[in-house]
């Protein structure tokens, strides 16, 4: 039985890798004041409140490695250890920390309603842009070769891909909430609730 749920946590964490590299270039064509529209937010808090905080962060981890090694799987399929100098690396350290925290909140909760499926996802989207957006502006200080930007203009940048992600993070927090209850009464068919 140990076995078998350590090759199902495996195929879990491979397939959230898979999921975010999908997501990273579903729609990254589009780019707004250099900043790709990706989907990765949302399956980076799919991945922890599904997956639960260690082996969602572990999927997040093993995401960034496979992408530093050369992998096209990041944004606009760039890939290799030049990526860390992109002002946009910060959100992909950000999708560790997020599925973590995600996860962690759904783990530590005794009751798993939307509402804490919604705190857990939408403190997950804070992280993601307090992470993010201070690494680009970092980037455009020290890193990227381009002219340095107030820190202000970071975070106006941010607005546009801010109404997309709300919108897939309370998305993502609904599906997760129909998912985990699903699995929840497969697993544990007789404590379903019967009304009369």
């Amino acid at each position: 039985m140990h076995s078998t749920n350590h090759v199902k946590s495996l195929v879990l964490i491979a397939m959230f890798a898979s999921l975010m590299a999908v997501g990273a270039n579903l729609t990254s064509m589009l780019v707004i004041a250099g900043v790709p529209i990706t989907l990765q937010t949302f399956f980076a808090i799919l991945a922890g409140t599904l997956l639960g905080s260690k082996r969602g962060a572990t999927a997040m981890i093993l995401y960034m490695v496979i992408g530093l090694i050369g992998f096209p799987v990041f944004s606009q399929f760039h890939a290799g250890l030049s990526v860390l100098l992109r002002p946009t690396f910060g959100f992909i350290l950000s999708f560790i920390v997020v599925a973590y925290v995600a996860g962690k909140i759904i783990e530590k909760s005794n009751k798993k309603s939307l509402q804490t499926f919604m705190y857990a996802s939408l403190l997950g989207l804070v992280i993601n842009y307090i992470i993010g957006t201070n690494y680009m502006y970092f980037a455009f200080q020290f890193l990227a070769a381009t002219d340095a930007i107030p820190y202000s203009a970071a975070w106006l940048v941010m607005l546009a891909p801010a109404i997309k992600d709300i919108i897939f993070t309370c998305m993502a927090a609904i599906l997760a909430k129909r998912i985990y209850e699903t699995v929840q009464t497969k697993q544990h068919p007789m404590k379903q609730t019967i009304t009369p």
